[in-house]
């Protein structure tokens, strides 16, 4: 069985409102193209960020370890400077 063929339906439109109708189209895309690029100029200035971010962390956590090897140093010098006091004392006191 076939079907029948319709016969195209001709346009309401006018040729000026054909062209109005292009130039709004255009407008659009042109919108369209324009929030992409920003959208991705957005994107890439906060994965610069995010990679400024991850350069601070890690700064810090290596001031941290630092910190931790100062602290651990100067605990360990403290002891040593207690131990030669009380040697030194002991020895004043017994050549005393």
């Amino acid at each position: 069985m076939q079907t029948p063929s319709k016969e195209p339906e001709s346009s309401s439109m006018t040729h000026e409102e054909e062209e109005e109708l292009l130039h709004d189209i255009s407008k659009l895309q042109e919108q369209v193209q324009q929030m992409s690029r920003s959208q991705k100029l957005t994107e890439a200035k906060i994965n610069g960020v995010e990679s400024k971010i991850n350069g601070v962390e890690s700064k810090i956590k290596g001031m941290e370890a630092n910190m931790d090897d100062l602290k651990t140093n100067l605990e360990t010098d403290m002891a040593d400077l207690k131990t030669d006091l009380t040697n030194f004392l002991q020895e004043i006191h017994t050549n005393g």
